[in-house]
């Protein structure tokens, strides 16, 4: 039995309007074998194997064996395909595609502080690349996985960023090479709109998230807090707690995702996680408390008195009201389901 039953038939239920724009359809993704990636080709295989919907995915990824190791279920599947390359130089595949989905970024810290400029070129040229692609195989949906690092640092006093917030990266500081790609791949989207109208860019403008797939050795604290309970503690926050996040479940961010190919208003940004914030340090006991008995957690620095608060913590207003959609899974939930996902051995 797959281990995310629950999870892919909340999202078939929930996105039962969604799926009928999808039969017969053929797909192209990039960044498909990364967090985003998997969650969107094991909903797209769930929802096309209960619909016969007749669909098909081909998937851009650097390493086919990698993620056959990676994912064997999905690289099984025969309406998934899978075509190595780089994103940036890829070789069109032949045909047409009806909808377009360019999730291929690596959010990697390392790579973003070790060489930026590889970071940024590989965004935005991947970006252009993805977009000359749909004009040419004339799809008319794409989805841009964008990143709520557009907005630079958000201010102390702005506790949830919306999307019409005007600020952005500090333009001459390297370390937002990633935040600056992105704001250039919006720009490519709206560029490549008002050249071909009939293609209709989408963007979806990302946060942070927990669920299964989810990376527990890299940069994302939530993940890193699973990995330590997993080892049975202590959970180490390596700062002193008190930036503000807040955490949207994997299965809601796909849902998510499909929603804002399909339904989205072109060329406008949906901002893309939970609007329920918490700091770092109350991430990391909510994650404690999730274990029995609750494990201990480190918190390496004191806070500064008067040091004004970090967030990053989107406003989902847009998303709620134009296209309907919600949080379903509150943390606590979030957390527990991606700790029975790992401790199943997943797939």
């Amino acid at each position: 039995m797959n281990p995310l039953t629950s999870d892919l038939d909340f999202v078939l239920t929930q996105g039962r309007s969604l799926w009928e724009e999808l039969r017969g359809s053929r797909l192209f993704i990039t960044g498909g074998t990364g967090f985003f990636g998997c969650w969107l080709l094991e909903t797209f295989a769930w929802a096309n194997e209960k619909l016969g919907l007749g669909a098909s995915a081909t998937v851009l990824t650097r390493s086919v064996e990698a993620f056959q190791k990676k994912a064997p279920h999905l690289a099984k599947i025969p309406s998934i395909r899978f075509q190595p390359g780089d994103i940036r130089t890829f070789e069109f595949p032949p045909g047409r595609f009806s909808h377009i989905i360019h999730a291929a970024t690596e959010a990697s810290a390392k790579l973003n502080e070790e060489n930026p400029l590889l970071m940024f070129d590989t965004i935005v040229e991947g970006t252009r690349r993805a977009l000359e692609f749909a004009r040419q195989c004339g799809a008319q949906r794409f989805l841009l996985a964008s990143s709520g690092a557009v907005y630079g640092q958000q201010p102390s006093d702005i506790t949830h960023v919306p999307e019409d917030y005007g600020g952005g990266p500090n333009p001459t500081e390297p370390r937002w090479a990633y935040g600056e790609g992105k704001r250039a791949a919006e720009l490519l989207c709206a560029l490549y709109h008002k050249q071909t109208p009939e293609l209709k860019p989408t963007i979806a403008r990302c946060f942070a998230f927990v669920g299964p797939h989810l990376p527990l050795d890299m940069h994302f604290a939530i993940g890193n807090f699973i990995r330590d309970g997993l080892g049975g503690g202590p959970i180490e926050v390596n700062g002193d707690g008190t930036p503000f996040r807040s955490y949207l479940y994997a299965a809601d961010l796909a849902l998510w995702l499909w929603t804002i190919l399909l339904k989205g208003q072109s060329c406008r940004p949906y901002n893309v996680g939970s609007d329920k914030d918490l700091t770092v340090a109350e991430t990391a006991c909510a994650v404690a408390d999730a274990f029995q008995p609750p494990v201990e957690v480190r918190i390496a620095r004191q806070p500064t008195p008067g040091k004004p608060a970090e967030r990053y913590v989107p406003s989902a207003k847009r998303a709620q009201v134009e296209l309907g959609l919600k949080e379903n899974f509150g943390l606590s939930q979030a957390i527990q389901r991606t700790i029975a996902w790992h401790r199943e051995g997943n797939l």
